[in-house]
């Protein structure tokens, strides 16, 4: 952590750093744990209760299961008429874990391979610290703490949204900003970045039924082959980015699932793919629905079968509010200086169901530098992928910082 000397001076910057200090070990302890314990989506049962526990050893007020059950809101007062929201995911990812770590997963095909672990160990962190500053000073304005699940395409944002996170119907008053990390294996650790903005794409996805007639292999004649018809398929929907969106846009078509057939010498009568698309504009959106849906139709009139296409929003773009980012950077640079506050070049094609927060109140999503010096570090949804403790000190504290920002400023 950057010397208090080093930067301008802030009321409650060197009780936030001493009270770090010593929630820091038990901090890290509890990222292990949670490590060890992986949940998935909705099924975050354990994960929720440890939650519990912190927070109500800490004695913050708190309500429990939202969002199917296991999503937490807690709570801070402050002097202010509205709250700041701060946010964090708990879900895991189904993957066999293979980073080697003592604490790595005990449970099969069940790991935390997108640092949601470290998110919870962070927001968790800022809880303790401004309970215990609010117990001596009392707090600029309220903070609410959304501890949520299913963020890995289950929706856990929307739900939790949709049953009061932000209103101030559930505790506390109406939240007027939201701030949540992530960590960023690209990035150094010790540095943090964000940008003005998309920052992750609208996520979503597709399910083409390809219908046909089958035959025996040995005469295909007879068939209307719905195995080639999505071979074709899929090699046409390659021209909808390459000559269909603006070659400065960005956009993503993929298709991952082929499923069709059950016997070497029989030609099947269906096939099934299933992808995803990504954009970062309503526009792109609703072109690659209309050109999906027009490829998948017209490829399979070619070859004498037929296209039933299934399209599901899933996460809409996630989009920083200017007002949100120029205040967290002012933050960042008083809380760490200047030179560890980068902006990130461009936005990712990743989705983020933090995007249904930002559609209600102000927000910003930034990203929490992982990296160590010299050593590649493994990439979100790898199974050697392990959150690094050194970021753990520099997330709570930022978090704090926010919380506790000069309103009169804002």
């Amino acid at each position: 952590m950057v010397s208090p000397a080093q930067q301008p001076a802030h009321p409650f910057t060197d009780i936030i750093r001493t009270l770090l200090r010593e929630e820091l070990p038990r901090l890290i302890e509890l990222r292990h744990d949670l490590h060890m314990h992986p949940e998935i989506g909705y099924e975050e049962v354990r994960t929720s209760g440890v939650v519990l526990r912190e927070l109500s050893n800490a004695g913050i007020a708190h309500v429990a299961g939202l969002a199917g059950g296991t999503g937490i809101l807690a709570h801070i007062p402050g002097t202010g008429p509205r709250a700041i929201a701060l946010r964090a995911d708990m879900d895991a990812l189904p993957i066999n874990e293979r980073s080697g770590q003592p604490w790595s997963s005990k449970t099969p095909n069940r790991m935390h391979a997108c640092g949601h672990d470290g998110h919870t160990a962070v927001l968790v962190g800022a809880a303790r610290v401004l309970s215990r500053l609010a117990a001596q000073h009392p707090l600029p304005r309220p903070v609410t703490f959304v501890f949520q699940p299913a963020e890995e395409g289950g929706g856990g944002g929307k739900r939790m949204v949709d049953e009061g996170a932000l209103n101030g119907t559930r505790i506390g008053p109406a939240a007027e900003e939201i701030y949540a990390l992530h960590g960023w294996p690209d990035l150094a650790i010790g540095t943090i970045a964000t940008r003005r903005g998309a920052v992750m794409a609208a996520s979503d996805r597709f399910e083409i039924h390809v219908i046909g007639r089958g035959s025996h292999a040995a005469w295909p004649h007879q068939s209307a082959d719905p195995v080639l018809c999505a071979a074709a398929i899929v090699t046409a929907m390659q021209s909808i980015v390459a000559r269909n969106i603006d070659p400065l846009d960005s956009a993503v078509v993929s298709v991952t699932v082929i499923e069709s057939g059950t016997a070497f010498n029989v030609i099947p009568d269906r096939a099934v793919l299933k992808g995803t698309y990504r954009s970062l504009s309503e526009a792109t959106r609703a072109m690659l629905e209309r050109r999906i849906t027009e490829v998948a139709e017209g490829v399979a009139r070619a070859h004498g079968c037929e296209a039933q296409c299934e399209l599901l929003r899933c996460y809409p773009v996630t989009a920083n509010d200017d007002g949100a980012v120029a205040r967290f950077e002012q933050v960042a640079r008083e809380t760490f200086g200047p030179e560890r506050v980068n902006t990130l070049p461009a936005p990712v094609m990743g989705g983020e169901d933090f995007a249904f927060y930002g559609a209600h109140v102000p927000s910003c999503y930034w990203a929490l530098g992982l990296a160590r010096p010299g050593t590649p570090f493994p990439a979100l949804h790898a199974p050697d992928f392990d959150f690094n403790d050194d970021a753990i000190a520099v997330g709570v504290e930022l978090m704090c910082r926010l919380a506790v920002q000069d309103t009169a400023r804002r």
